[in-house]
């Protein structure tokens, strides 16, 4: 076992701690959860989160205060600001491995569970990125694996201090991101104790678990009234009420099976057992059991409300996927000790082929006219050979699995293959897919051209990144506030920053004459508005980004 746990770790580190600087920041997440952690260092202001130097109230304050010790640790880098995510996922692996080890099936299943969702595709792509929801999601998994340890304890003790437990963590997922904190517990305790025919003793733990919370939380929540007694108005109308309820584009609406096909894909390569878990459960005997149970209602029940929310983005799902990784790591552990591998086996090879098959058509793609448009440029060629045979040893892997003597050696099989391709795919994906996300490069090579009174005008998606890179806190938008109308509508400054298109002429006119100033566009927006444009001193254009200085 000791040497399974070893395995466990180093593929913690291959996966989500090694690669974290080799990409380049992008926008417009990264570049946002870095630089309001950067202006909260800057300012000494560690209780109300601005962006921009406007107040940014969209999300509550814990995620900020976590990336900003990464930077004061680490620097103002990449592998700074991603850290918390890959660590969070690490943890919540961890927890995890800690709840199944205790109540669903001893250590190499927990082992299992840890590892499967490490590897699970959804977990990895969000796990080395910075944003917040790795973060919320191990505060939601500590939540619920500290209440079923309440719930199956038996010493009174113990049981207090479980609870107390799972109110920290529900206050700290809700200094994450607020009041989605509550909701997803609540959705599914509540099935599960009905279900257990304990739904009496909610009432009894409640108190516990909610002084907890109140001494986690409410420090902040008060401090952030007396500075700013406009933010709980805003914070629960705005980005949960309408978050929740509202069709309009500014809340991402999604229709209502927007995350079925993100919840089968994300959970690859081990939703593909999800037929032999099934056939496992059929018997009735798992179903009895609480932990399956548990999980079931920790699984079901909150897909199904993020489901019905109208706001939907892709990363909102991932407090779904500890569950789900519990239901499958437990089942397909009980599957295969009792000898009964054929629907893995069938599983596997389909999936090897699967592989082998995408790997052909890369190489096809790549090196004749058969199929579209090419996926690489004609400089990539190392990355689609590393991509080609990534899947080739992921397909061979799992087909090797199939093919395992044991249960034991099938499942290290099955969970090593994949380790070359999602290892690589932090170096070998396309140009193309990180060109219109990454401006560092442009906007660092003209750093010379602006000056620390020099106005620099962006859109609202590379408000961020002009903001990190520069160190400006004082940047003007162009057209559209977006996230930062709040803030532009609270702004005292005069001039307004928020500038209209008909008034950027005066505008540049006025400062022609105190150094100039600096427009900053993604390419297809400059290509909207070039016409009614002045011409510009100096352009420099780069990966889907464009850079101006008017005189």
């Amino acid at each position: 076992m000791r040497k399974y746990s070893v395995a466990v770790i180093g593929l913690f580190l291959l996966l989500y701690i090694l690669p974290l600087g080799w990409r380049p920041i992008a926008i417009p997440d990264e570049t946002r959860y870095a630089e309001i952690p950067r202006e909260m260092i800057a300012s000494g202001d560690w209780v109300v989160p601005h962006l921009n130097g406007l107040r940014y109230f969209e999300k509550p304050v814990l995620g900020y205060w976590l990336n900003a010790l990464s930077i004061l640790l680490f620097g103002e880098n990449a592998f700074a600001i991603r850290l918390t995510s890959a660590l969070a996922t690490g943890m919540t692996a961890f927890f995890i491995a800690f709840l199944i080890r205790r109540f669903g099936g001893g250590s190499e299943t927990a082992l299992l569970g840890a590892a499967a969702y490490l590897t699970c595709v959804l977990v990895l792509a969000l796990g080395v990125i910075s944003i917040l929801d790795s973060m919320l999601t191990l505060f939601l998994t500590g939540a619920m694996a500290s209440f079923f340890f309440a719930y199956r304890e038996d010493h009174r003790a113990r049981q207090v201090g479980f609870l107390a437990l799972f109110g920290a963590f529900c206050g700290l997922a809700f200094l994450m991101k607020g009041f989605l904190a509550f909701a997803v517990p609540f959705i599914a305790i509540v099935p599960f104790l009905i279900w257990e025919g304990r739904l009496k003793e909610l009432i009894r733990m409640t108190w516990i678990s909610l002084l907890a919370l109140l001494l986690v939380a409410l420090p902040w929540c008060i401090l952030i009234h007396l500075r700013e007694s406009d933010f709980w108005h805003y914070f629960f109308w705005t980005e949960h009420v309408s978050r929740f309820l509202s069709p309009i584009p500014g809340q991402h609406p999604k229709p209502f099976w927007y995350f079925l096909p993100i919840l089968a894909g994300g959970a690859l390569p081990w939703m593909i057992f999800l037929p032999a878990v099934l056939s496992e459960t059929r018997a009735g005997v798992r179903r009895k059991d609480p932990i399956v149970r548990f999980a079931i209602c920790w699984f079901l029940f909150p897909f199904l409300f993020f489901s019905v929310c109208s706001g939907k983005l892709l990363p909102y799902i991932l407090p779904c996927f500890p569950p789900l990784v519990i239901i499958v790591a437990t089942g397909l552990t009980a599957h295969l000790k009792q000898g009964m591998s054929r629907a893995f086996n069938i599983c596997a090879l389909s999936f090897g082929v699967l592989l082998g098959v995408i790997a052909a058509a890369l190489v096809l793609n790549q090196t004749t006219p058969l199929i579209g448009m090419r996926a690489y440029g004609p400089s990539e060629t190392w990355k689609w050979v590393v991509a080609a045979g990534g899947f080739l040893v992921w397909g061979a892997g799992a087909f090797l699995s199939a093919k395992g003597s044991n249960w034991r050696k099938k499942v290290s099989l099955f969970t090593l293959a994949p380790l070359p391709l999602l290892f690589s795919a932090h170096v070998a994906l396309p140009d193309h897919v990180l060109e219109d996300r990454a401006p560092k490069q442009l906007l660092l090579r003209n750093q010379d051209k602006v000056h620390a009174d020099t106005p620099i005008i962006t859109g609202d998606h590379t408000v961020h990144a002009v903001c990190w890179f520069y160190k400006r806190d004082d940047v003007y938008l162009l057209e559209n506030g977006g996230e930062l109308t709040y803030g532009l509508n609270r702004d005292d400054s005069r001039p307004p920053r928020l500038l209209m298109l008909e008034d950027l002429r005066e505008f540049i006119r006025s400062h022609s004459k105190k150094g100039g100033v600096v427009l900053f566009l993604k390419f297809k927006n400059y290509q909207k508005v070039k016409d009614r444009l002045p011409e510009a001193e100096f352009k420099d254009a780069d990966h889907g980004f464009i850079f101006l200085k008017f005189q």
